[in-house]
């Protein structure tokens, strides 16, 4: 039984994050934005809806494969900034083999001061399917050792952006709070928890998951900026408890179930009258800045 749940009085506003497409392509997630008018489009409806946040990834208009390229990243993120003040996240990218310039294009959107916050995952984790496994699929590894996390947060640190980091296991918490205390200059962390019901890794989204992680970021990184985020996903029962811990929401297609028939501001419609619902108070863009 789910118990009560009490929301502070003065609790911090809760951020939300809208997570537009993911690096799956229109023939996993058919409802993806991966032109750049319409990833601008809906960034800016999502950002109307409530998103103080917008991450997005990069995508080729012709193969639909996402590109990773610094002059796709520029026009979607200057072609949002320049009708809307929010906060737009690039990723990185996902394969093996740009492990080691991972966060290249990072710092060329960073020297033209387009960024507050940066994709910067702190581990390295099998990304599989269930499903994918039962039918002797294998997935990949997407791999981030410690000095491609150092070389992320040394870039976070010399510009001056939030590292987003995406917590697929426990370890990337204990693992990204011990290698931020090496790069003072770089801001404190948001750790973006990744559960998830279609993928083989972390914690399904459960009470007894967030509360495992709020212990151990009591632990290891007291005072941090926390969000509930996922792959393959569906997050809203876990708004409460997120509300009451303080925690910010990330939702959209790129962490909807496969084959969702959602759309990414109905997502975020849905998750602001959850969190209102909760008793919390939407952040805007001026206070996620704050954080």
């Amino acid at each position: 039984m789910v118990q009560a749940i009490s929301t502070p009085q003065g609790a911090s506003p809760i951020i939300v994050e809208a997570a537009l497409n993911g690096p799956w392509g229109p023939h996993k997630q058919p409802g993806i934005p991966y032109k750049i008018k319409d990833i601008i489009a809906q960034g800016l409806a999502c950002a109307e809806a409530g998103a103080a946040v917008i991450h997005v990834h990069p995508y080729d208009e012709v193969t639909a494969r996402q590109n990773d390229q610094f002059d796709t990243y520029r026009a979607i993120i200057e072609g949002i900034r320049e009708r809307i003040d929010v906060i737009v996240t690039p990723s990185a990218p996902f394969d093996e083999k740009h492990a080691g310039d991972r966060y290249a294009v990072t710092e060329q959107l960073a020297q033209l001061g387009l960024l507050d916050w940066a994709t910067v995952d702190p581990g390295s984790v099998n990304i599989a399917r269930f499903d994918e496994l039962d039918s002797g699929g294998n997935g990949f590894v997407y791999s981030n050792g410690a000095a491609t996390i150092r070389a992320g947060l040394e870039i976070a640190a010399k510009y001056r952006f939030r590292p987003a980091y995406a917590c697929y296991e426990p370890g990337f918490v204990r693992l990204g709070a011990r290698l931020h205390r090496q790069y003072p200059a770089a801001p404190v962390p948001i750790y973006r928890l990744m559960f998830s019901d279609e993928f083989a890794f972390g914690f399904p989204p459960t009470e007894y998951a967030l509360a495992a992680y709020k212990s151990l970021l009591d632990t290891a990184a007291p005072g941090a900026p926390v969000m509930v985020s996922g792959l393959g996903v569906d997050l809203s029962g876990l708004i409460p408890r997120a509300v009451e811990y303080g925690w910010h929401i990330r939702v959209g297609l790129e962490d909807e179930p496969m084959g969702s028939g959602a759309t990414n501001v109905g997502l975020v419609e849905r998750a602001v009258a959850g969190i209102v619902a909760a008793g919390g108070v939407i952040a805007g863009v001026g206070e996620v800045r704050g954080v």
